[in-house]
């Protein structure tokens, strides 16, 4: 299966990633750690990445296409895998696609981890990270949403979109994705 995972900051995305890819079985491309090693081996990639992460920013549509491209070459990719921190803009989404079919391969759900606002806030209060404030979390939230509100659309009109309430114990969460995933395993493999 080919998911992907989206959910503001503090929805327990990575938690909840870290479960499904043991379940399934496949691996997480996550963006931001893809960048990151890259950034710690100092390749090239790397290089340009820290032009933009160093300030704060997202990396360019293009950059992030590179980085899943050259990731899904692997052979463990052949099975499925999970995206997490790619697509970010209907630009990213596109461009998966036309990934995905040079690899004779679609995308089959796609997952945004729903939890109310104020709840996050708290949620990041109690982490501590030294940008973890509420104005500076409420800016975030502000710029995920005016990001990924077309893409969530984009994603429910093809059908592929699950909203998962956030809310509730790590285990409540995770049957929740865990439902959702099976629906969809399900229909693919009827596909």
């Amino acid at each position: 299966m080919r998911i992907v995972l989206i959910g503001p900051p503090g929805a327990g995305k990575g938690t909840q990633a870290a479960k499904l890819v043991e379940c399934l079985r496949i691996p997480h491309l996550s963006t931001g750690e893809i960048l990151r090693q890259a950034q710690a081996a100092q390749t090239q990639i790397g290089k340009q990445a820290a032009l933009y992460i160093d300030d704060g920013g997202l990396v360019p549509d293009a950059l992030a296409a590179q980085v899943v491209a050259e990731r899904l070459k692997h052979p463990d990719c052949q099975r499925g895998c999970l995206f997490d921190g790619f697509p970010r803009t209907l630009v990213q989404a596109e461009v998966l696609d036309q990934l995905l079919a040079e690899h004779r391969q679609v995308l089959d759900l796609v997952l945004n981890v729903q939890v109310p606002e104020e709840e996050l806030v708290q949620r990041l209060i109690l982490r501590g990270r030294g940008d973890d404030r509420p104005a500076p979390i409420r800016r975030r939230f502000r710029e995920f949403d005016r990001m990924t509100r077309p893409l969530l659309e984009f994603y429910a009109g093809r059908g592929l979109l699950q909203n998962i309430d956030g809310v509730g114990t790590m285990d409540e969460v995770t049957e929740r994705i865990q439902q959702a995933v099976g629906g969809a395993k399900g229909l693919s493999e009827k596909a």
